[in-house]
């Protein structure tokens, strides 16, 4: 595609059909909003008992689908513990990481009895790549169906047992398994005490 000549480009006059200089500002509060929320470990409900924005108006900004108004975007700002123009500063202000403090790592539903997870990864709208530290009671474990991908699991405390495609590994305090998920595989705690581990997943791109 052949780049525009420079004085065909935008200069924010609407005029010119270009984008307008506060379009990234304002595309950027939806961002803005969902990982703040992420960060707290908030879902849209409780954010919006927090707020009270609806949660259905709370997903539209978050997907961009809706420009919140001065108002709503003031009680957001509140119930999320930031200034109003942390929202509305420069779109390359946005951070580019995902931070997740240790003291607000979001709960992750875990389908399995006696497995606790707490989130660590950044929202999967924007990362392919989602962890969790595992605890597993003693006695918990499970079996997956192949998917494709890949899990890396390293145990910080206690033991592991995993099968990989007929493979046994037994992990213990500070051992690693990086493994594809597209083969028959399965976990389990046999220890006597609960065990704590870093569970990686990276789906197929």
């Amino acid at each position: 595609m052949t780049a525009a000549p420079p004085e065909t480009r935008s200069s924010g006059d609407p005029r010119s059909g270009g984008t307008a200089a506060w379009e990234p500002i304002v595309g950027a509060i939806g961002p803005k909003v969902r990982d703040l929320r992420q960060q707290l470990g908030l879902s849209l409900q409780q954010l919006a008992q927090r707020s009270g924005v609806s949660a259905a108006a709370i997903h539209k900004v978050e997907r961009g689908d809706m420009v919140p108004t001065i108002t709503t975007l003031l009680k957001l700002a509140s119930a999320l513990e930031r200034p109003i123009g942390h929202f509305v500063e420069g779109a390359d202000a946005a951070p580019v990481a995902a931070h997740v403090p240790a003291d607000a790592r979001p709960a992750v539903r875990s389908e399995i009895e006696g497995v606790d997870l707490d989130g660590i990864s950044g929202p999967p709208e924007r990362f392919r790549a989602a962890g969790a530290v595992a605890t597993v009671a003693a006695g918990a474990g499970g079996r997956a169906r192949p998917r494709p991908g890949e899990e890396l699991v390293l145990v910080l405390e206690g033991t592991l047992d995993f099968e990989v495609a007929g493979e046994r590994y037994t992990l213990r305090d500070g051992d690693s398994l990086h493994y594809p998920t597209d083969r028959p595989h399965s976990w389990s705690n046999s220890g006597s005490a609960p065990s704590r581990a870093i569970w990686m997943s990276v789906p197929e791109a």
